[in-house]
């Protein structure tokens, strides 16, 4: 058997293109199966939205404008919803309280300290986590940047409480998280979401397509 391929997928939790574009991953993995790994790592492009939208969009309608913006992606897609309150009424102050949240998570998976059951098309219980949260924001603008918010959705999926918050006290959760930031810087990658194979030799960035990922993780095995 044919050394499975590693896929590096690099996203804001916060992005709408990641949000729409999980649908390649779990067909990847109806399809590929063990032959594909998918590591989620992070990176922030919304670490501070109060600069990234709230100023940065100041002179083009602000928080407004960019909600409709993300409208008009999620309309390409017929397979996501988005709340209306979703940039209006609710915007998170960062994207990186729930990067570290899910690292953590993230370390006690890897501990085997997490129901070994996975989500909908093979995801592991912490990729179902993501999906979780991301729907928690585009869906039903609840306020991810908040670790209460956090906690709640962890419970509600049956997760534990207090070893998330142990990570995140000991800063092993922000360790791990500034070495996500570290290859990104590395690897030289443009934004979220990015897809990295061959140990960085292959790179892709954005809206990429389905067949475009299948042809590239092809020709690895």
């Amino acid at each position: 058997m044919n050394t499975p391929v590693e896929l590096l997928y690099f996203s804001d939790i916060l992005c709408v293109w990641a949000y729409a574009g999980q649908i390649r991953l779990d067909e990847l993995r109806r399809n590929f199966g063990d032959q594909v790994l998918i590591r989620h790592r992070f990176i922030a492009v919304f670490g501070n939205t109060e600069q990234r939208i709230g100023a940065a969009w100041k002179d083009r309608g602000g928080y407004a404008a960019y909600a409709e913006q993300v409208r008009e992606v999620a309309r390409q897609f017929p397979h996501v919803r988005l709340s209306p309150d979703t940039w209006t009424r609710c915007v998170p102050r960062t994207s990186l309280t729930a990067h570290l949240f899910i690292k953590a998570l993230q370390r006690l998976e890897a501990a085997g300290n997490l129901p070994a059951a996975s989500g909908e098309a093979g995801a592991t219980v912490v990729e179902a986590f993501i999906w979780r949260a991301r729907c928690a924001f585009f869906e039903q603008a609840q306020d991810i940047g908040s670790l209460p918010v956090l906690f709640d959705l962890a419970a509600e999926m049956g997760l534990p409480g207090d070893p998330v918050k142990a990570l995140l006290d000991d800063g092993t959760a922000l360790a791990d998280l500034a070495w996500d930031m570290e290859q990104k810087e590395r690897l030289r990658l443009e934004g979220s979401p990015s897809y990295v194979l061959n140990e960085g030799r292959q790179k892709l960035y954005g809206n990429v397509g389905y067949r475009v990922l299948e042809a590239n993780i092809r020709e690895l095995l």
